[in-house]
């Protein structure tokens, strides 16, 4: 089952990583908790891996609507939108599938909200890859 939508982009990491906080903004999503894995894998491990940050991304609409068809969805938030570094010069997007919601639960009253969001990301993917070859 694929369970994730997802994007490589020719730009470095750091620029991914800001591109894609904005990008879910203007896709009406703010960003409630982030976590360098990077950087905690160095700290608790101290191993060295290359760059990837996950951003938990929420839209309240959609959250509150969710939890109201089925308050187990909370387990699957915020959704996760991971940048990963790609590459000297390259950068993945990958996002949590908001379509994964109703397979996961079986609740059919999830499926408009997960294609609505499904529809925002992914035309906030399509924008961030058709920005990065400009």
């Amino acid at each position: 089952m694929e369970f994730t939508i997802a994007a490589d982009l020719p730009i470095p990491y750091d620029e991914a990583v800001t591109r894609t906080r904005a990008g879910l903004a203007d896709a009406g999503f703010g960003v409630l908790t982030e976590i360098d894995i990077k950087a905690t894998l160095k700290k608790k491990l101290d191993v060295d891996v290359a760059p990837k940050i996950i951003l938990g991304a929420c839209q309240p609409s959609f959250a509150h609507a969710a939890l109201q068809a089925d308050p187990r969805i909370a387990v699957i938030m915020p959704c996760n939108v991971v940048v990963s570094a790609n590459g000297e010069a390259g950068s993945r997007i990958e996002i949590l599938d908001p379509g994964t919601m109703e397979k996961f639960t079986g609740a059919a009253e999830l499926g408009p909200i997960a294609a609505d969001a499904r529809a925002r990301l992914t035309d906030m993917l399509d924008s961030l890859v058709t920005g990065a070859g400009a």
